[in-house]
């Protein structure tokens, strides 16, 4: 993992700013624009590309070192996808929460199908700050359910496990969908697929420290 050296060598602003413009970017509903004009007033002249350049650097990174200081999840899963608009095309952005709300994990994706569904459970899997679930409530898509069966029959998940297909009780998760589109509609960087990084890793993340809570702060990256 890069050092505070290695995260900020050569930069012309002090780590403290550069950290504070990344944050307002994700986790407001700003453009890069918004921030230039918002740092000018504070005395500080930045161009838009420079803070662009900034969170598509450190959003990998952000993703990286929030997961070890995230709250635990508990193990009844809501899972549920919407769409975000992607250079004039629709995609699919799974997400998943728990039963009180916390994010579990998130995946942008061009395809709606078991593949997908089986890539994204595999992920949400792999992070230290999830529990193996005990229930998984889905809505109707018929992709998840065999996506799961081939996990148990791998032993990624106990045979035991719940799937639930009830709509009502993926309201949370369903609602939480707001704020992801919130924060992407006004924006003009979603422009390619390639950029599934500033969707995922940055802006769900600073949703996660948001919902989960976390004790991570500036240091965090020192």
């Amino acid at each position: 993992m890069e050092t505070k050296l290695d995260l900020f060598k050569w930069k012309q602003y002090e780590s403290a700013i550069i950290l504070l413009t990344v944050r307002w970017y994700l986790k407001y509903s700003l453009s890069y624009r918004d921030i230039v004009e918002m740092m000018s007033e504070r005395g500080l002249k930045i161009s838009h590309t420079t803070i662009m350049r900034w969170v598509h650097e450190l959003g990998p990174e952000i993703d990286k070192r929030i997961r070890s200081y995230l709250k635990p999840s508990n193990d009844s899963w809501r899972t549920d996808e919407t769409y975000i608009k992607v250079k004039g095309q629709w995609k699919y952005l799974y997400r998943a929460v728990d039963s009180m709300g916390k994010t579990i994990d998130f995946m942008l994706s061009e395809n709606r199908d078991m593949t997908a569904a089986k890539r994204f459970f595999t992920k949400a899997l792999s992070s230290p700050h999830n529990q193996i679930p005990r229930v998984i409530t889905l809505d109707k898509n018929p992709a998840y359910p065999p996506a799961i069966q081939e996990l148990i029959n791998e032993k990624a998940l106990p045979k035991e496990t719940l799937i639930r297909q009830t709509k009502y009780l993926n309201n949370i998760v369903e609602q939480d969908h707001r704020f992801i589109k919130k924060i992407t509609k006004p924006r003009l960087w979603c422009k390619a697929l390639i950029h599934d990084n500033v969707i995922d890793n940055e802006v769900m993340g600073w949703n996660w420290i948001y919902l989960n809570g976390s004790n991570m702060n500036q240091q965090s990256f020192y």
